[in-house]
Protein backbone atom coordinates (compact mmCIF):
# COMPACT_ATOMS: atom_id res chain seq x y z
CA UNK A 1 0.00 0.00 0.00
CA UNK A 2 1.88 3.39 -1.20
CA UNK A 3 0.88 6.27 1.14
CA UNK A 4 -2.40 8.68 -0.45
CA UNK A 5 0.08 11.54 -1.24
CA UNK A 6 -2.70 14.41 -0.27
CA UNK A 7 -4.17 12.71 3.22
CA UNK A 8 -1.56 10.41 4.69
CA UNK A 9 1.56 11.00 7.48
CA UNK A 10 4.13 9.06 7.13
CA UNK A 11 7.10 7.97 9.84
CA UNK A 12 10.36 8.07 8.60
CA UNK A 13 13.40 7.24 11.44
CA UNK A 14 17.21 7.69 10.94
CA UNK A 15 19.53 5.79 12.91
CA UNK A 16 23.11 7.21 13.32
CA UNK A 17 25.95 6.23 15.46
CA UNK A 18 25.16 8.69 18.40
CA UNK A 19 21.97 9.88 17.46
CA UNK A 20 18.72 8.65 16.16
CA UNK A 21 16.32 11.12 14.93
CA UNK A 22 12.56 10.49 14.13
CA UNK A 23 9.66 12.39 12.79
CA UNK A 24 6.08 11.91 11.41
CA UNK A 25 5.38 14.42 8.80
CA UNK A 26 2.50 15.32 6.25
CA UNK A 27 2.34 15.32 2.41
CA UNK A 28 3.64 18.76 2.20
CA UNK A 29 6.41 17.89 4.61
CA UNK A 30 5.20 19.74 7.77
CA UNK A 31 6.32 17.75 10.91
CA UNK A 32 3.54 17.01 13.02
CA UNK A 33 5.92 15.57 16.11
CA UNK A 34 9.40 14.76 16.24
CA UNK A 35 12.47 13.21 18.65
CA UNK A 36 15.73 12.73 18.99
CA UNK A 37 17.59 9.90 21.00
CA UNK A 38 21.23 8.85 21.90
CA UNK A 39 21.44 5.48 20.08
CA UNK A 40 22.81 2.33 21.85
CA UNK A 41 25.41 -0.16 21.03
CA UNK A 42 24.22 -3.37 19.66
CA UNK A 43 21.01 -4.79 18.72
CA UNK A 44 19.71 -2.56 21.65
CA UNK A 45 19.65 -0.02 18.91
CA UNK A 46 16.51 -2.05 17.34
CA UNK A 47 14.60 -1.82 20.79
CA UNK A 48 15.44 1.87 20.69
CA UNK A 49 13.60 2.52 17.68
CA UNK A 50 11.37 0.59 18.11
CA UNK A 51 10.26 2.35 21.31
CA UNK A 52 11.22 6.04 19.58
CA UNK A 53 8.53 5.39 16.87
CA UNK A 54 5.63 3.73 19.15
CA UNK A 55 6.49 6.82 21.29
CA UNK A 56 5.76 9.14 18.15
CA UNK A 57 2.77 7.74 17.46
CA UNK A 58 1.28 7.86 20.41
CA UNK A 59 1.81 11.52 20.91
CA UNK A 60 -0.32 12.22 17.81
CA UNK A 61 -4.20 12.93 18.27
CA UNK A 62 -6.41 9.62 17.83
CA UNK A 63 -7.23 10.94 13.98
CA UNK A 64 -4.58 11.40 12.95
CA UNK A 65 -2.65 8.23 14.55
CA UNK A 66 -4.82 6.48 11.97
CA UNK A 67 -3.76 8.35 8.92
CA UNK A 68 0.01 7.49 9.30
CA UNK A 69 0.57 4.03 6.73
CA UNK A 70 3.98 3.77 6.26
CA UNK A 71 6.66 4.00 8.08
CA UNK A 72 10.99 3.85 6.66
CA UNK A 73 13.88 3.28 8.55
CA UNK A 74 17.18 4.41 7.37
CA UNK A 75 20.47 2.58 8.86
CA UNK A 76 24.34 2.87 8.65
CA UNK A 77 26.83 0.42 7.64
CA UNK A 78 25.85 -2.22 4.63
CA UNK A 79 22.32 -3.00 4.56
CA UNK A 80 19.96 -5.58 3.06
CA UNK A 81 16.62 -3.77 1.51
CA UNK A 82 15.67 -6.10 -0.37
CA UNK A 83 14.92 -8.63 3.07
CA UNK A 84 15.02 -5.76 5.89
CA UNK A 85 18.07 -6.92 7.49
CA UNK A 86 20.91 -4.70 9.04
CA UNK A 87 24.18 -6.54 7.51
CA UNK A 88 26.38 -5.24 9.78
CA UNK A 89 27.73 -1.60 11.37
CA UNK A 90 31.19 -1.79 12.53
CA UNK A 91 30.68 1.45 14.66
CA UNK A 92 27.27 0.42 16.58
CA UNK A 93 28.29 -3.25 17.02
CA UNK A 94 25.67 -5.46 14.93
CA UNK A 95 25.06 -8.25 12.12
CA UNK A 96 22.41 -9.71 10.36
CA UNK A 97 19.38 -8.79 12.33
CA UNK A 98 16.32 -8.86 11.12
CA UNK A 99 14.28 -5.61 11.50
CA UNK A 100 11.35 -5.51 8.88
CA UNK A 101 8.76 -7.08 10.57
CA UNK A 102 10.34 -6.34 14.48
CA UNK A 103 9.30 -2.35 13.33
CA UNK A 104 6.16 -3.27 11.49
CA UNK A 105 4.56 -5.58 14.08
CA UNK A 106 5.61 -3.27 16.69
CA UNK A 107 4.20 0.34 14.64
CA UNK A 108 1.65 -1.62 13.15
CA UNK A 109 2.69 -0.16 9.92
CA UNK A 110 4.04 -1.18 6.32
CA UNK A 111 7.92 -0.37 7.18
CA UNK A 112 10.61 0.15 4.51
CA UNK A 113 14.53 -0.26 5.34
CA UNK A 114 17.59 1.39 3.58
CA UNK A 115 20.96 2.47 3.54
CA UNK A 116 21.32 5.80 5.51
CA UNK A 117 23.56 7.45 3.10
CA UNK A 118 21.75 6.56 0.08
CA UNK A 119 18.52 8.16 0.97
CA UNK A 120 20.24 11.05 2.04
CA UNK A 121 21.86 11.47 -1.15
CA UNK A 122 19.19 9.98 -2.61
CA UNK A 123 16.77 12.70 -1.28
CA UNK A 124 19.57 15.91 -2.15
CA UNK A 125 19.77 14.91 -5.53
CA UNK A 126 16.16 14.41 -6.31
CA UNK A 127 14.31 17.21 -3.93
CA UNK A 128 17.14 19.06 -2.53
CA UNK A 129 20.02 20.80 -4.36
CA UNK A 130 20.70 18.31 -7.37
CA UNK A 131 16.69 18.81 -8.47
CA UNK A 132 16.39 18.50 -12.29
CA UNK A 133 19.65 17.85 -13.21
CA UNK A 134 20.61 13.91 -14.44
CA UNK A 135 24.11 13.24 -13.39
CA UNK A 136 25.11 14.00 -9.52
CA UNK A 137 27.55 13.05 -6.99
CA UNK A 138 26.46 13.69 -3.18
CA UNK A 139 28.88 13.37 -0.72
CA UNK A 140 28.11 13.16 3.05
CA UNK A 141 30.86 14.07 5.27
CA UNK A 142 31.54 13.69 8.43
CA UNK A 143 32.70 11.09 10.68
CA UNK A 144 33.29 9.07 7.59
CA UNK A 145 32.43 9.57 3.89
CA UNK A 146 30.27 8.16 1.70
CA UNK A 147 27.37 9.20 -0.69
CA UNK A 148 25.70 8.93 -4.25
CA UNK A 149 25.87 8.87 -7.48
CA UNK A 150 23.25 9.61 -10.21
CA UNK A 151 24.00 8.70 -13.89
CA UNK A 152 21.54 9.22 -16.94
CA UNK A 153 18.53 10.22 -14.29
CA UNK A 154 19.18 7.04 -12.40
CA UNK A 155 20.72 6.22 -8.99
CA UNK A 156 23.63 4.05 -9.19
CA UNK A 157 23.04 0.87 -6.73
CA UNK A 158 25.02 -2.30 -5.84
CA UNK A 159 23.36 -5.50 -7.02
CA UNK A 160 23.05 -8.46 -4.75
CA UNK A 161 24.31 -11.54 -5.47
CA UNK A 162 26.80 -14.27 -5.34
CA UNK A 163 29.40 -11.91 -4.21
CA UNK A 164 27.39 -11.11 -1.35
CA UNK A 165 26.12 -7.46 -0.18
CA UNK A 166 28.17 -4.72 -1.73
CA UNK A 167 27.12 -1.04 -0.99
CA UNK A 168 27.68 1.80 -3.68
CA UNK A 169 29.25 4.88 -3.18
CA UNK A 170 32.56 4.57 -0.54
CA UNK A 171 34.09 7.33 -1.50
CA UNK A 172 35.85 7.70 1.64
CA UNK A 173 37.55 4.27 1.00
CA UNK A 174 39.34 5.14 -1.97
CA UNK A 175 42.89 5.24 -1.47
CA UNK A 176 44.49 8.44 -1.92
CA UNK A 177 47.75 7.97 -0.38
CA UNK A 178 49.58 4.90 -1.09
CA UNK A 179 53.03 5.39 0.04
CA UNK A 180 52.72 7.71 3.26
CA UNK A 181 49.41 7.36 4.33
CA UNK A 182 47.70 6.15 7.59
CA UNK A 183 46.02 2.67 8.11
CA UNK A 184 42.23 2.55 7.01
CA UNK A 185 39.79 0.46 9.62
CA UNK A 186 38.89 -1.15 6.49
CA UNK A 187 42.47 -2.36 5.80
CA UNK A 188 43.68 -0.24 3.28
CA UNK A 189 46.33 2.36 3.56
CA UNK A 190 45.75 6.60 2.93
CA UNK A 191 42.16 6.14 2.37
CA UNK A 192 39.88 9.45 1.84
CA UNK A 193 38.76 8.88 5.61
CA UNK A 194 41.81 9.00 6.85
CA UNK A 195 42.45 12.46 5.88
CA UNK A 196 39.29 14.30 4.96
CA UNK A 197 36.65 13.05 7.33
CA UNK A 198 36.02 14.78 10.67
CA UNK A 199 38.06 13.06 12.91
CA UNK A 200 40.94 12.61 10.50
CA UNK A 201 41.07 16.24 10.46
CA UNK A 202 40.63 17.23 14.16
CA UNK A 203 43.89 13.96 14.61
CA UNK A 204 45.81 15.99 11.79
CA UNK A 205 45.58 19.32 13.51
CA UNK A 206 46.85 18.14 17.02
CA UNK A 207 49.77 16.29 15.52
CA UNK A 208 50.71 19.53 14.00
CA UNK A 209 50.10 21.96 16.83
CA UNK A 210 50.40 19.76 20.21
CA UNK A 211 47.03 21.09 20.86
CA UNK A 212 43.82 18.23 21.37
CA UNK A 213 40.59 19.35 20.05
CA UNK A 214 36.98 18.13 20.49
CA UNK A 215 36.07 18.03 16.41
CA UNK A 216 36.83 19.07 12.93
CA UNK A 217 34.23 22.43 13.90
CA UNK A 218 37.49 24.31 15.86
CA UNK A 219 39.95 23.93 12.46
CA UNK A 220 37.18 25.22 10.40
CA UNK A 221 36.76 28.23 12.58
CA UNK A 222 40.02 29.14 12.47
CA UNK A 223 41.07 28.39 9.05
CA UNK A 224 41.60 31.91 8.38
CA UNK A 225 43.99 33.18 11.34
CA UNK A 226 45.77 29.95 11.86
CA UNK A 227 48.40 28.19 9.59
CA UNK A 228 47.96 24.54 10.81
CA UNK A 229 44.47 24.69 10.26
CA UNK A 230 44.52 26.09 6.69
CA UNK A 231 47.27 22.96 6.22
CA UNK A 232 45.27 20.40 7.91
CA UNK A 233 42.38 21.74 5.56
CA UNK A 234 43.83 21.87 2.34
CA UNK A 235 45.15 18.70 3.01
CA UNK A 236 41.58 17.34 3.39
CA UNK A 237 40.57 19.28 -0.17
CA UNK A 238 42.86 17.44 -1.57
CA UNK A 239 42.17 13.98 -0.34
CA UNK A 240 38.27 14.92 -1.54
CA UNK A 241 39.40 15.81 -5.26
CA UNK A 242 42.25 12.85 -5.45
CA UNK A 243 39.55 10.09 -4.55
CA UNK A 244 36.54 11.88 -6.96
CA UNK A 245 39.19 12.61 -9.62
CA UNK A 246 38.23 8.80 -11.35
CA UNK A 247 34.44 9.90 -10.55
CA UNK A 248 34.60 12.61 -12.48
CA UNK A 249 36.46 11.11 -15.56
CA UNK A 250 33.94 7.87 -15.77
CA UNK A 251 30.95 9.67 -15.06
CA UNK A 252 31.24 13.48 -15.90
CA UNK A 253 28.33 14.93 -12.99
CA UNK A 254 26.91 18.48 -13.59
CA UNK A 255 27.35 18.65 -9.86
CA UNK A 256 28.77 17.75 -6.66
CA UNK A 257 26.66 18.03 -3.61
CA UNK A 258 28.40 18.11 0.03
CA UNK A 259 26.14 17.21 2.93
CA UNK A 260 26.70 15.90 6.74
CA UNK A 261 27.77 17.33 9.55
CA UNK A 262 31.71 19.26 8.00
CA UNK A 263 29.27 20.56 5.24
CA UNK A 264 28.53 23.14 7.87
CA UNK A 265 31.98 24.87 6.92
CA UNK A 266 30.47 26.29 3.62
CA UNK A 267 32.50 28.08 1.22
CA UNK A 268 35.98 27.00 2.54
CA UNK A 269 34.67 23.18 1.08
CA UNK A 270 32.85 24.23 -1.51
CA UNK A 271 35.17 26.60 -3.26
CA UNK A 272 38.26 24.75 -2.31
CA UNK A 273 37.34 21.34 -3.58
CA UNK A 274 35.98 23.34 -6.90
CA UNK A 275 39.60 24.96 -7.45
CA UNK A 276 40.98 22.09 -6.74
CA UNK A 277 39.52 19.35 -9.42
CA UNK A 278 39.68 22.95 -11.44
CA UNK A 279 43.15 22.35 -11.34
CA UNK A 280 43.22 18.92 -11.68
CA UNK A 281 41.33 17.88 -14.31
CA UNK A 282 42.18 18.09 -18.27
CA UNK A 283 40.16 15.86 -19.90
CA UNK A 284 36.80 15.83 -18.13
CA UNK A 285 34.31 19.11 -17.15
CA UNK A 286 35.07 20.52 -13.77
CA UNK A 287 31.66 19.88 -11.91
CA UNK A 288 30.01 22.32 -10.10
CA UNK A 289 29.94 21.92 -6.34
CA UNK A 290 27.49 23.36 -3.68
CA UNK A 291 26.04 22.67 -0.28
CA UNK A 292 23.15 20.31 0.03
CA UNK A 293 19.99 21.87 0.76
CA UNK A 294 18.99 19.72 3.39
CA UNK A 295 21.96 19.52 5.69
CA UNK A 296 22.02 17.12 8.51
CA UNK A 297 18.30 16.68 7.88
CA UNK A 298 18.67 14.78 4.46
CA UNK A 299 18.16 10.87 5.75
CA UNK A 300 15.10 11.89 7.75
CA UNK A 301 13.51 13.91 4.47
CA UNK A 302 14.70 11.20 1.97
CA UNK A 303 13.03 8.53 4.80
CA UNK A 304 9.63 10.39 4.56
CA UNK A 305 9.59 10.50 0.78
CA UNK A 306 10.92 6.75 0.52
CA UNK A 307 7.92 5.67 3.19
CA UNK A 308 5.77 7.78 0.98
CA UNK A 309 6.67 6.55 -2.47
CA UNK A 310 7.81 3.12 -1.59
CA UNK A 311 10.72 3.04 -3.52
CA UNK A 312 14.12 5.09 -4.65
CA UNK A 313 13.10 6.88 -7.90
Amino acid sequence: MIADAATDLVLAVDVGGGTTKAEITDAGGAVRCAATVGTPHGEAAFDGIERLGRELLAALPPGDRQRVTRAAVVLPGLVDSDRGIAVFSSNLGWRNVKVGHRFADGWGLPVLIDHDVTVAGWAEWRFGAGRGLDDVCVLILGTGISGTLSVGGRLVRAPTGQLGLAQAGEYGHIPVRYRDGLRCPCGNTGCVETVASGPAIARAYAARTGREITGAETVFAAVDTDPAARAVIDDAIDALAAGLLGVVHASCPELIVLGGGLARAGAVLTDGLHARLTTLLRVAPVPRVTLGEFGIRAGLIGAAHLARTGELR
